[in-house]
């Protein structure tokens, strides 16, 4: 673990840093935090496609049933069949 960003935990390791954190709030500490500025660029696409209302309601009981959810599911059946079908 990198020493230069600090370390309340005062952990040497992501492992020790977990066992503190697990018992340890952050309302215990919170006078020893700073702010700090973020930056995030998350670089997800979503596309959104039209399903028949009775095979969603059947996609939505077949992911739940094997406990994912419905656009889990979708992706994988569509990634498989893609890969089925070959290069364009």
């Amino acid at each position: 673990m990198s020493r230069d960003r600090g370390s309340i935990s005062g952990a040497k390791s992501y492992g020790e840093a977990g066992e503190f954190w697990d018992s340890h709030d952050l309302d215990e500490v919170w006078d020893r935090t700073k702010p700090v500025d973020l930056d995030v660029d998350l670089q997800t696409e979503k596309f959104l496609f039209s399903v028949e209302s009775e095979l969603a309601h059947r996609i939505q009981a077949l992911a739940r049933s094997r406990g994912v959810s419905s656009e889990t599911l979708v992706n994988l059946w569509l990634q498989e069949h893609v890969a089925a079908a070959g290069p364009p």
